[in-house]
């Protein structure tokens, strides 16, 4: 007896389940039509946002690089003159040393 009463209860609590199931099958067409322009929005939002992110970093990323590339060629640049300097003063001409 104690098993049947068991059972009894269980299937209470899938029979509540299905109901539950049938319930929120038959509402959610309905919120989902109503969601749906809801979520399209969210989405466009989205989109339109990632596309302003794009193209600021882009933009930064452009800068940044042409900052490297500026200090590259004056780093170049110094230590080549750098180089000119350190010949002329072991040669101990000061013309090109930038001397008098």
């Amino acid at each position: 007896m104690a098993l049947f009463d068991g059972a009894l209860k269980g299937l209470g609590g899938v029979l509540i389940g299905f109901g539950a199931g049938l319930g929120a099958s038959s509402a959610l067409p309905r919120i989902g039509a109503t969601l749906r322009p809801v979520a399209k929005g969210l989405v466009k939002g989205m989109l339109v946002a990632v596309e302003g992110l794009q193209r600021i970093v882009a933009e930064a990323s452009a800068q940044v690089n042409d900052l490297i590339a500026e200090v590259r060629a004056e780093s170049a640049q110094g230590s080549s003159s750098g180089r000119k300097q350190g010949t002329a003063r072991a040669r101990g001409d000061r013309s090109e040393a930038g001397g008098a």
